[in-house]
């Protein structure tokens, strides 16, 4: 399994680093299309920032591979002053990929506990520099919340000029609810609550917005507030944001996230679950909760695994099955397959990791070797139909051995990751009795260890995050001024009650903030 790592691992860094990604057919770097900024499939991802390495830091440490590892953090630094960069991204891929990653790899090189072997603060040769790097990148993001009408944040936002005017308003749910790990994480470690605050607001304006079934969309008009499509799942679109309501609980300990869990999930068994035999979640419409089309996508195989994490682990075993059919008679998942046609809609497979996950939690689980089994299988069919000479491929379409030349970040992230810890029973992280969590891109993120008086590497000097005293918020990186921080409308916005009253206005929310964006 960590032969099949590395051949990736060393594959980019040997033939792409330090572009954003591995040509895998090729052997080259690829980084941002900057000759078609309307290229959303590549630009909204690639952002000329290190997007490979940033995204497997944690995967390193897992590994156990504490030289890599080190030397990964090392070459973040030195490649990755700032994110100064004039790429125009999208907010919730640069947070779950970028964000989450710097965070995860910050907290574990900082770790107290030193979980996983990787503490690298005690011989001086790290000092919260990739905080800081996830602080600069946190305010690039706070644009596209400042020019909302509310506290849905636009969906892109560029991360040197800020918001640009004509940019779309329709984002989705998932879109919108899966910021708030990686920004109530970052706002843990910098004691400055504007970020957990807005990411909590935005999910919020989700909530408010529900049907009466406690049912979401898929895509929202922040502008006109209201949903312009109205089909909902478990699939793109509205996945991560269901896992992110439970997971944020589990983190923050917040019962209301646990609540609105709860009701959301409820609804997803009520109206969108195959009352049969319990093997499928359609997609339906939000109001109705009539059939809206035939298929389920690739994306929709974590739900087994969430339910696993919910405590449903019999509801999730019958969820896991027709994603194991459909993976054993392609030796993929194709993007989407019709569930009455029974064949695919959309038949490429990017080396996604959904299925992975849910194997490794129901392993986790039952320990019922039948998913080490699968595992196995996984791994085959993926070194046969998919590995190259310097790494591995997406499939074109699942139907033929055609490649494609891609090979997305998540692999070596998520699906890589999962993979290993399915086959390493002896992985520290089997051990933990605490509440550390997987992001939605499989980053993991460890308790924070306690705050000293005298300060750690793990926060900044003198932070304390319970007393809520902002002691940064006046001072944003140098290279992010004066541009990023006006956020007087994402400050008026937290001084107003939500119309929803399962979330009141967040706790401290604008406690300390100065009087205007100059900081005086």
């Amino acid at each position: 399994m960590a032969e099949s790592f590395y051949h990736a691992y060393n594959g980019y860094m040997e033939n792409a680093f330090p572009f954003d990604e591995l040509n895998p057919i090729t052997c080259v770097g690829r980084g941002r299309d900057r000759q078609n900024p309307g290229n959303i499939n590549v630009n909204d991802v690639m952002g000329d920032y290190l997007l490979t390495l940033v995204d497997t830091l944690d995967t390193l440490a897992v590994l156990g591979d504490k030289k890599g590892f080190q030397r990964a953090v090392k070459n973040t630094i030195k490649f990755l002053p700032n994110f100064d960069i004039d790429s125009h991204v999208q907010v919730f891929e640069v947070t779950i990929r970028i964000l989450g990653g710097l965070l995860s790899a910050h907290i574990i090189a900082t770790d107290e506990q030193d979980t996983l072997g990787m503490r690298l603060d005690l011989n001086g040769t790290y000092n919260g520099e990739l905080l800081h790097l996830a602080r600069d990148l946190g305010y690039r993001l706070l644009p596209a919340f400042e020019a909302s009408p509310n506290a849905t944040p636009y969906p892109r936002t560029n991360l040197k000029h800020g918001f640009a005017r004509g940019e779309t308003s329709n984002t989705c749910a998932a879109g919108v609810g899966t910021l708030l790990l990686e920004f109530g994480t970052l706002s843990h470690l910098t004691n400055e609550t504007i970020f957990e605050d807005i990411a909590r607001q935005a999910l919020n304006d989700v909530w408010a917005a529900r049907s009466k079934k406690n049912l979401f969309g898929n895509d929202f008009n922040l502008e006109k507030q209201r949903w312009v499509g109205t089909a909902t799942g478990v699939g793109a679109g509205v996945d991560s944001l269901f896992e992110y309501m439970l997971k944020s609980y589990v983190y923050f300990g917040d019962e209301q996230y646990l609540r609105m869990f709860e009701s959301s999930y409820t609804a997803l068994l009520q109206y969108a679950r195959d009352t049969v035999g319990g093997y499928a979640f359609f997609n339906i419409d939000m109001r109705s909760a009539e059939i809206a089309s035939s298929w389920v996508d690739s994306l929709s195989a974590f739900i087994p695994g969430m339910m696993v994490l919910a405590g449903d682990v019999d509801g999730a075993e019958s969820a896991y099955m027709l994603y194991y059919h459909i993976w054993r008679r392609f030796r993929a998942l194709p993007e989407r397959f019709n569930l009455f046609l029974r064949e695919p809609d959309l038949s490429f497979y990017p080396l996604r990791p959904e299925f992975v996950e849910s194997t490794y939690f129901l392993y986790r689980a039952t320990r019922d070797p039948f998913y080490l089994d699968v595992g196995e299988m996984v791994l085959e069919d993926i070194n046969q139909l998919q590995r190259t000479a310097c790494g591995y491929a997406s499939r074109h379409s699942v139907s033929t051995l055609e490649l494609e030349e891609r090979m997305e970040s998540f692999f070596l992230s998520e699906t890589m990751k999962y993979l290993y810890l399915l086959f390493d029973d002896e992985n520290p992280l089997h051990f933990l009795d605490n509440n550390y969590v997987f992001t939605t891109e499989a980053h993991i993120l460890l308790p924070l260890s306690p705050v000293r008086e005298h300060g750690s590497a793990q926060y900044p000097r003198g932070s304390s995050f319970s007393s809520r005293k902002l002691i940064h918020s006046e001072h944003p990186p140098k290279a992010a001024k004066p541009l990023f921080y006006q956020v007087d409308n994402i400050r008026q916005k937290l001084r107003q009650a939500h119309p929803d009253d399962l979330f009141s206005q967040p706790k401290y929310a604008t406690k300390g903030f100065p009087a205007n964006g100059n900081g005086q």
